[in-house]
């Protein structure tokens, strides 16, 4: 071959030698049957497909105006056994898709518990899966790993032939958790937790990344998952460990803050409560979490009173937490605890608010109008002075 022909041939070279095949040639048993889901797919359409684009040209070379010799019916109209071929063909095409898509929506839902290892192997019940607290941050992955009081910043591992768990959310905008070779996309939404079941069944380094754009730090949002045997598990655990570091409130909230680029981080000890306060958006000292704001709602609230409560909420809307975009934060004040002492939700409400970590943070203080009693039914609306 010659020289220029050589050099003609790079272009193309090139190219196909960045193509990615993982997500024909994955590494989890969920992954491989989204992956048999698309070929039978696939399959199934160009069972109608290819015909028709071979019967097109061969149509338009034998009809052509050349041909004297084709057939020429100006008034043929119908056909009664071309018809039944042109609408019974696609019509059990489309029901065959259709069952393929109604089991696959339940059998690959990504919420359903895992029933098998892969096609030969089912699940071994006596071994509990691997947790693992997925948080989507401003622009990079936090890993949390409750079982073994740990956490990671944009590395990820697991044993192999082990069910994973992953509970998944976000500290402000919706981002995608996204691992190729192991499952299918799940969004993280902030206030919000969505869960995947996965599986990595061969040992190996792979890809992950964010499926949705998030921002200017978006391309950065990748992570290297890890596939291990047991032992090299329980060495990365025990290397996490020794990393140092640890992980809670205030150092969660620098963490928090927009970052591009970021580099693997490891945290020795975390904060066993961390997860629900960034799911319930309270990380913050004082801060009234999600869920004891929706429990006081779903009770009727807490009344006229519950309005003097309430700090200036710009959450997210006008600033950023710990930002320059804006006037330093504000938010509703936490000052209940919900309890349910013989199946009643009740609140005790505690005035005035402890506001020193408040008003250290540059927020104004808030006043209060102290309720006659010290707890309430939070069914029952207090009496307003009026």
């Amino acid at each position: 071959m010659s020289r220029l022909k050589i050099l003609a041939l790079l272009p193309l070279a090139a190219v196909l030698s960045g193509c990615d095949y993982v997500v024909l040639a994955p590494a989890g048993d969920i992954a491989a049957q989204q992956r048999d889901l698309v070929i039978i797919s696939t399959v199934l359409m160009l069972l109608i497909v290819a015909p028709v684009m071979a019967l097109t040209v061969l149509f338009a070379w034998r009809y052509r105006q050349s041909n004297s010799s084709a057939r020429y019916e100006p008034e043929w109209d119908h056909s009664t056994k071309l018809e039944l071929v042109i609408w019974s063909a696609p019509l059990l095409i489309i029901v065959c898709l259709g069952a393929l898509t109604w089991m696959g929506t339940h059998l690959l839902d990504p919420y359903r518990t895992l029933g098998r290892i892969h096609a030969e192997r089912a699940v071994d019940q006596s071994r509990a899966p691997l947790e693992v607290d997925v948080v989507a941050l401003d622009w990079k992955w936090l890993f949390i790993y409750p079982d073994y009081g740990i956490a990671t910043v944009n590395e990820l591992a697991a044993p192999v032939d082990r069910p994973i768990t992953f509970r998944i959310t976000a500290s402000s905008v919706m981002n995608s958790f996204y691992i190729p070779a192991l499952a299918g996309q799940i969004y993280a939404m902030p206030g919000m937790e969505t869960k995947l079941h996965a599986v990595v069944n061969h040992a190996g380094t792979y890809k992950g990344f964010s499926a949705n754009y998030s921002g200017a730090g978006f391309s950065g949002m990748h992570f290297n998952f890890q596939g291990l045997d047991d032992k090299g598990f329980d060495a990365w655990i025990a290397s996490a460990k020794s990393a140092g570091g640890s992980l809670g409130r205030a150092e969660y909230l620098q963490l928090e803050k927009p970052s591009q680029n970021e580099p693997v981080r490891r945290y020795g000890t975390i904060d066993a409560d961390l997860y629900r306060l960034i799911l319930n958006m309270c990380v913050e000292t004082g801060k009234m979490c999600q869920s004891e704001m929706m429990a006081i709602d779903a009770k009727g609230g807490a009344g006229h009173q519950g309005l003097n409560n309430t700090l200036p909420l710009a959450y997210d809307k006008y600033a950023r937490r710990g930002t320059a975009l804006g006037p330093e934060p504000s938010f509703v004040a936490g000052t209940c605890t919900p309890d349910a002492p013989q199946g009643k939700t009740t609140a005790s409400i505690t005035a005035p608010l402890d506001t020193a970590p408040l008003l250290g943070a540059g927020l104004k203080r808030p006043t209060f109008t102290p309720l006659k009693s010290s707890s309430f039914f939070l069914g029952q609306r207090p009496k307003s002075d009026s």
